[in-house]
């Protein structure tokens, strides 16, 4: 990585080299020269480029390494750390600022464990394999595979009923153009993935929201909906919600599949947070096994780019049906990630990795309590996600009297760099509250998140004191 620009203000600096070396650091990273995690070269390499003492390179940068710009590992050497709430788009999109995305364990030991099994997985792998045509839903290894996984929270889940696909999304895609026939409706949360809120837009699939409290859907509004509308499948996320991060109780389980069963409505099971917590109630799936589609996957708690996801149906019949949806959709899921994935949950790294997610998931989130808990923020003890309401009463959430516009307070954060989305990108029945969530996963170091949620601390509280 080249430094030579640095001699020319080197030279003709009035300050001393050690005191202007942090400054030429914290510059490149807000020009984009350098990025958080880059390698920064040995520091006699370094001094001999710069045509400094070695000992005014040692200086200048134990300087910045007090103000949080560089840090240094065994083994490593020095790397960017980076001074600033989040880290900079790589992408050239503002994905970082609106997905939520799991923490990266990238000092962790599992995070190398990954890695060199991912490479003798290809060393080992003829690549022809992994570029052909496979049998859609995974090859049998696969949905053993993704099935014995699956029996941690479904205990009848088995390989003829399992599939393997390119992601969640992929499968709601799917499922809604399988379920939902003309004329009739998608019964949903009042406050939604938006990504569902997309594939309904694409499809023509009207939404119809149902009523929801801090617990999650009223069973009395499903049963209401299902009587006087046409509804052709429900979907919930009832574990850790996106965003709200509820988890509907065993109570309202059982009376949304025996409301399902009664009014034969299939049940859309998105189970993409409930792996994270130790344990959850039972799924809808063990209450109405014959209507419900169980969703699950690897983007929540190993890595959102490997797009690969596990979908339990019903029945032989509803198995083969949804494997024809899939196939018209997404022809198939990507040999390598699913090959790979299923390496890893063979060999028992992946069961190790979820436990990393959920210790540093825990470390997040209690944090977040720590910090913002005194403003009404809801968290779940293993969960990367939380939930801030804005519009709730003023003395019980920090005493100030001002009104927070969660659309323009989102904005704020995200040029901050902090992951903020406001609560009208959930909202299916356009009465949101005023609400953002935050997520506290992606690239962002502990640090880093530490000093999100305290830019966020600090702007409600400005906004309401406004």
């Amino acid at each position: 990585m080249p430094f030579s620009h640095w001699a020319a203000r080197l030279r003709h600096s009035e300050l001393p080299a050690y005191q202007l070396i942090p400054d030429l650091l914290a510059e490149d990273l807000q020009r984009g020269r350098l990025a958080p995690r880059d390698r920064l070269p040995p520091l006699r390499d370094l001094a001999q480029q710069l045509g400094l003492n070695y000992t005014t390179v040692v200086r200048g940068f134990a300087q910045a390494r007090e103000r949080g710009l560089i840090a240094s590992r065994p083994g490593l050497g020095s790397y960017v750390r980076g001074s600033f709430i989040g880290l900079p788009l790589r992408g050239g999109t503002g994905a970082e600022m609106t997905m939520n995305m799991p923490p990266e364990l990238a000092d962790h030991p599992v995070a190398q464990q990954l890695q060199e099994e991912a490479a003798a997985f290809v060393h080992s792998t003829p690549v022809a394999e992994l570029m052909r045509y496979q049998d859609f839903g995974g090859n049998a290894r696969d949905r053993e595979a993704a099935a014995l996984w699956l029996r941690q929270w479904v205990g009848h889940a088995r390989a003829e009923h399992t599939l393997v696909a390119p992601g969640i999304h992929s499968v709601l895609l799917a499922l809604l153009s399988l379920l939902v026939r003309p004329g009739q409706s998608l019964a949903v949360e009042s406050l939604l993935y938006p990504g569902l809120k997309a594939i309904a837009a694409q499809l023509g699939t009207q939404l119809q929201p149902l009523q929801c409290d801090e617990e999650g859907i009223v069973p009395q509004s499903f049963e209401t909906l299902c009587k006087s509308a046409s509804i052709g499948a429900l979907y919930l996320c009832p574990n850790l919600h996106n965003p709200t991060t509820a988890t509907l109780s065993l109570g309202r389980r059982e009376a949304l599949a025996d409301i399902a069963a009664h009014h034969s409505v299939p049940i859309i099971e998105d189970d993409a947070y409930g792996m994270l917590a130790p344990a959850v109630p039972p799924p809808l799936a063990d209450f109405a096994p014959a209507l419900t589609y169980y969703v699950s996957g690897t983007s929540k708690w190993l890595g959102a780019g490997l797009r690969n996801a596990f979908v339990l149906a019903p029945t032989d019949a509803a198995t083969q049906r949804l494997a024809g949806a899939l196939r018209a959709t997404t022809v198939m899921a990507s040999p390598l990630t699913t090959g790979l994935v299923t390496h890893w949950l063979g060999s028992g790294l992946a069961a190790q990795a979820l436990d990393a997610m959920r210790a540093e998931c825990s470390w997040r989130s209690g944090l977040a309590k720590e910090l913002l808990g005194d403003l009404g923020l809801r968290t779940h003890p293993q969960g990367f996600h939380a939930w801030l309401p804005l519009d709730g009463d003023a003395e019980e959430q920090g005493g100030a009297a001002g009104r927070c516009v969660s659309a323009e307070l989102a904005q704020q954060l995200q040029q901050m760099g902090v992951a903020a989305v406001a609560s009208q990108a959930f909202s299916t029945d356009r009465m949101p509250p005023e609400a953002l969530r935050l997520c506290l996963g992606g690239p962002l170091t502990r640090d880093d998140c530490g000093r999100a949620l305290r830019a966020v601390r600090d702007a409600v509280l400005g906004c309401r004191a406004a």
